[in-house]
């Protein structure tokens, strides 16, 4: 006796939620995955009902699509739950960089901002006569002197004054350092820029501190500098070795060692 067994239709999986283009974020992806997971449920519940007597669905395969399919759902999770730490850690980011804001910070670089007065503190890693030349936006050279740097660290205060006197305008300027030592052999020296932390743009990432016009972000400060309560003298009584010599000393504010 023959047995005539009808076949169920074709399963045709639900559209997608996405585009050609897909997947705009990680939002709508578990949600499609979410509805495609009920739909995944619906079909294999639909399947095992019109199974084919002769040829049933095979157990293990119907285990290994459950498996899959739970830890895609569970990758998800895991996704979302690292947006969150993403998240918050961007959070912690931007209240760490509004603490700057109206601190003097040192941060590396060679260009400051000058108005009234411009500070770079300079670091060099042996004895050293140091040739400092200090230039404009353009390039042209607005002083230039040579000094005896001591190890370690000191302080360079320019008052905006040239070789010949002239008074330079307020504007960005940047310090340029080259050394010797008592060897004739070439010493590397750093430069740092000290300013006010004037503004944090919170929309970049990661912020972004305003410091004299020019933008850095929090790993590159390397220290907060808290204002002098002393007589305010930026090296009336360690300046020599700044170059009062050039009419660029510490007598009128354009450096301190």
């Amino acid at each position: 006796m023959a047995t005539d067994v009808s076949m169920p239709p074709p399963v045709v999986s639900a559209p997608g939620t996405g585009t050609a283009t897909g997947n705009n974020n990680a939002s709508s992806q578990t949600s499609g995955i979410a509805d495609n997971f009920q739909t995944f449920l619906t079909l294999l519940t639909t399947q095992l009902q019109n199974q084919n007597p002769l040829d049933p669905l095979d157990t293990n395969q119907f285990t290994a699509q459950l498996v899959q399919f739970a830890g895609v759902e569970q990758q998800l999770k895991m996704n979302d739950q690292l947006s969150s730490i993403v998240a918050l850690e961007k959070s912690a980011q931007s209240t760490q960089a509004l603490i700057y804001v109206g601190n003097t910070v040192a941060v590396d670089g060679s260009k400051a901002n000058f108005n009234g007065a411009a500070t770079w503190n300079i670091n060099s890693p042996k004895d050293t006569n140091a040739t400092i030349t200090i230039t404009d936006s353009t390039g042209q050279t607005a002083y230039s002197g040579t000094f005896s740097l001591k190890s370690g660290g000191s302080s360079f205060v320019w008052d905006g004054k040239g070789n010949d006197g002239t008074q330079w305008p307020p504007g960005a300027y940047t310090l340029t350092a080259t050394g010797k030592d008592s060897s004739g052999n070439t010493v590397a020296i750093s430069t740092e820029v000290q300013g006010i932390v004037d503004s944090v743009d919170l929309t970049a990432t990661p912020p972004l501190l305003s410091i004299g016009g020019e933008t850095y972000t929090t790993d590159q400060i390397k220290r907060v500098i808290r204002p002098s309560t002393g007589n305010g003298g930026n090296g009336n009584d360690n300046g020599s070795d700044s170059g009062s010599e050039n009419g660029s000393g510490s007598g009128d504010g354009s450096g301190s060692t």
